[in-house]
């Protein structure tokens, strides 16, 4: 390495973190960087600006001269850094603070930077350049390769202001992420995806604040390691996309009880997961209080021919749900989907020794383990009567035929007609059936329905991509027609 005058020895990250690692490259490939301060005033300030009289300018656009008003003063503003708090330094070959005491002159008001795919190698000089910017809300310091502190931030905190963290494809162990935290003191939103990280111990003094942890595409996460940041107190938001979890369990909450862990935990992102099982879900009835789940692209959801279905019976497990997929959940829904599920298991719930009678329902464990709300949704609309369940086979009753009652409230000189409905056909297809036997076009037609189960009450039918039985819609209903 040292006879070699034709090419450096360049520390390389894709060889590892190892100390020694790295790779030869030729001397007029380096670029060895810049400075944070001169980044700053290659991208933000305009040379030859100018001068204060001049305030009008031709500018020429295409083959068209276009006469300005004001332009030079939008340029002086620009090059004002001292008024810059939004700045993007994204792939500017930035590799550290510069002379001391320049940064906090030059631009002392910056809240949010963007230092993703730049030259900085170590946290020292990422604490230079913050150690100058009194007001740094957010920091993107993605695809640096940042080496361990040498020693932990004072308790005082170098980033006292500091709310957003972004580390992404930085290499960051979750030891240092803990040493440095110190260093964070009213972090809310902190992203570490891309990291192979391992949760190796538990935050007692540090992380706090955070409301939003990011831990996507770090493969050796499992749910012993989750079970670590468990109790964080303010974890609003957790993101486990792509880490290869397929099952969870909170051992301190039985059958119809809500676990003590992650207290704060509303929406839970498990997206591109290997989830197979529907005791997964089963678990995440436990959280207290979680109410927007995403698990799209999962074994147990893109296995079924029958999306309608497992969206249904996500939102009977999952109680407290408001949110499914980035979809609300509207009432009128769950009430169709705990229905739904209610009768799909009727069965297995008789054959477990459930009863109509109080007294005598008496479901097994076993029953109960895999359907730990069905008992509730039992208090809730009452048991499963036989008549209901001759026909329970959820999956193959995507053609049931319904014979509906069909009155319109507003055309009392029309008749009231019986039609048999298949239950999957959608309320688009109903209309257009509605439109060619009464010859109304099918943009006037509204659609609702009541049933004698529901006196008094009317359920509308809104979306017109949904089946009849997304809406519970059952024999012997009346579908109202209003144009």
């Amino acid at each position: 390495r040292g006879t070699c005058n034709s090419a450096f020895f360049w520390p390389c990250p894709s060889c590892g973190r190892h100390p020694t690692a790295g790779s030869f490259i030729r001397p007029h490939k380096v670029n060895f960087g810049v400075d944070f301060l001169t980044a700053i005033k290659n991208r933000y300030v305009l040379e030859d600006e100018p001068k204060e009289e001049e305030t009008e300018q031709i500018v020429i656009i295409g083959n068209k001269p276009v006469e300005t008003i004001g332009f030079d003063s939008v340029i002086k503003q620009q090059s004002q850094l001292s008024k810059l708090q939004d700045v993007s330094l994204r792939n500017c070959a930035v590799n550290g603070a510069g002379d001391k005491g320049e940064i906090a002159k030059a631009c002392p008001n910056i809240r949010s930077i963007d230092l993703s795919k730049n030259l900085l190698s170590s946290w020292e000089e990422v604490i230079d350049i913050a150690d100058q910017l009194k007001h740094l809300e957010v920091l993107n310091l993605s695809e640096n390769k940042l080496t361990s502190p040498s020693s932990s931030p004072s308790p005082t905190g170098t980033f006292p202001t500091l709310k957003v963290l972004v580390l992404n494809r930085t290499g960051v162990t979750w030891a240092e992420v803990l040493r440095c935290a110190s260093g964070w003191p009213v972090l809310e939103k902190l992203y570490l995806e891309s990291n192979n990280i391992i949760i190796s111990e538990r935050p007692t003094d540090v992380l706090q604040t955070v409301k939003l942890l990011d831990l996507s595409s770090n493969q050796l996460i499992d749910e012993n390691q989750l079970f670590l940041i468990a109790y964080l107190p303010r974890l609003e938001q957790l993101i486990l996309s792509d880490i290869g979890i397929s099952s969870i369990h909170f051992p301190d909450a039985g059958i119809g009880c809500k676990t003590s862990m992650f207290p704060s935990l509303q929406y839970l992102v498990l997206n591109d997961n290997q989830i197979a099982q529907w005791s997964f879900m089963n678990e995440l009835d436990k959280l207290q209080s979680l109410h927007a789940l995403s698990c799209t692209r999962n074994p147990l959801t893109e296995g079924s021919k029958d999306a309608q279905t497992t969206r249904q019976f996500i939102i009977a497990r999952i109680g407290q749900l408001r949110t499914l997929n980035k979809c609300a959940i509207e009432p009128e829904e769950r009430r169709g989907a705990e229905l739904d599920y209610r009768k799909a298991f009727g069965n297995e719930w008789k054959k477990a020794g459930g009863h109509q009678d109080p007294e005598k329902n008496r479901p097994n464990e076993e029953f109960l383990a895999a359907h730990p709300r069905y008992q509730a949704l039992c208090l809730k609309y009452g048991a499963p009567e036989d008549g209901e369940l001759k026909t329970q086979q959820p999956f193959l009753l995507k053609n049931q035929l319904l014979t509906l009652k069909i009155k319109y409230p507003n055309q009392h000189d029309q008749k009231v007609i019986e039609k048999q409905l298949p239950d999957s056909m959608t309320v688009q297809k109903v209309k257009g059936l509605l439109s060619r036997l009464l010859k109304v076009p099918v943009s006037e037609l509204l659609l609702s329905y009541e049933s004698p189960k529901m006196p008094g009450k009317e359920v509308e039918l809104e979306n017109d991509l949904q089946p009849l039985r997304f809406y519970s819609v059952e024999n012997g209903d009346c579908l109202l027609v209003r144009w």
